[in-house]
């Protein structure tokens, strides 16, 4: 009775669909990545898993989602990578010369401040005038200035 079935499977071009199981592609390091680097596409690779696979941890499920970003710990090669090992790359670093913007109702005032701490594209930081030696809070750009002033 099976041959009857597989025969008729065969008659209507069934048999000839392989039966896939579905995977799931995840990236993994092809080397260490130290604590520190800045994800480059070269540093990664895709890797099949069976669709049964859970990670203990949520991870990063695609190239795209960990590029350009910064490991916050040491990632392994061949394993996958936890969401929270990576953070945003920071453009506004601790201590170093920052340019303030201050825009409010069509004025627009620019001058040099220090950071006080590193922070990433649309975060608080906290800047000091060093004009004034006033500490003014502001919101990084994607250009790694800090807005300060309303909308």
């Amino acid at each position: 009775m099976a041959r009857i079935a597989l025969g008729a499977a065969c008659t209507l071009g069934l048999a000839s669909v392989p039966a896939v199981a579905a995977e799931q592609v995840l990236p993994v390091p092809v080397a260490t990545i130290y604590a520190g680097d800045v994800i480059k596409p070269t540093m990664l690779r895709e890797q099949a898993y069976p669709e049964s696979y859970r990670p203990r941890l949520p991870v990063v499920d695609s190239v795209a989602h960990a590029v350009g970003r910064i490991a916050r710990r040491t990632l392994l090669p061949g394993e996958t990578i936890p969401s929270t090992a990576l953070e945003e790359a920071k453009l506004v670093t601790r201590g170093t010369p920052t340019v303030i913007v201050f825009k409010e109702h069509g004025v627009v005032i620019t001058t040099v401040g220090q950071a006080l701490a590193n922070a990433a594209v649309n975060e608080a930081v906290s800047v000091r005038n060093l004009a004034t030696g006033r500490v003014v809070q502001g919101i990084v750009q994607p250009d790694g200035h800090v807005r300060t002033g309303q909308p």
